[in-house]
């Protein structure tokens, strides 16, 4: 889809679907500075130490390079790919294993280069870019599907237990 208002540049709408290895979460946000992969590294490993986790983030002046870290290859190649394919400026992309984004999420947060967070899940995502003449921004995602109807009293029952059986809630 494609959007032009009177003295404005074209703005083209991409659905950029994430490359998600199984037993993964991804975590897509916005940030700002340089630092960011250095600080949100900071944060996985002080908060959820037994992670496993590849980052990278989109600069968006300067040398407009990919910044990355982490502590296993293939999901920091993932994430790099996966901020390729985005292309968005001050975009970051967590890929992590062995830890869920609730366990790392407040950290992430409290990281003072970070905006916001799009996404937190291992359902898959599409990013939804705008893409214009100076370069693309993240408008929001697609997070799994659509609802399939309302819970019922087993689902409930079935969501009680979860939360207790993964330790959640006791």
């Amino acid at each position: 889809m494609e959007v032009r208002g009177q003295g404005m540049s074209m703005v083209e709408l991409l659905a950029v679907p994430m490359e998600m290895p199984a037993e993964t979460n991804i975590i897509v946000g916005q940030s700002h500075f340089i630092k960011t992969v250095e600080d949100i590294y900071e944060a996985i490993v002080t908060t959820a130490p037994q992670a496993r986790f590849g980052l990278a983030f989109n600069e968006s002046s300067g040398a407009c390079l990919i910044r990355s870290e982490g502590n296993d290859q293939a999901l920091r190649e993932t994430a790099i790919r996966n901020a390729q394919a985005m292309a968005a400026g001050h975009a970051f992309v967590l890929m992590l294993q062995n830890a869920y984004p609730i366990n790392v999420l407040n950290a992430i947060r409290n990281v003072p280069e970070v905006c916001s967070i799009f996404c937190a899940t291992a359902n898959p995502v599409e990013v939804v870019v705008a893409k214009s003449e100076q370069g693309q921004g993240i408008l929001g995602v697609i997070d799994g599907s659509s609802p399939k109807g309302v819970e019922g009293d087993d689902d409930v029952v079935w969501r009680h237990d979860l939360l207790r059986t993964i330790g959640y809630k006791r």
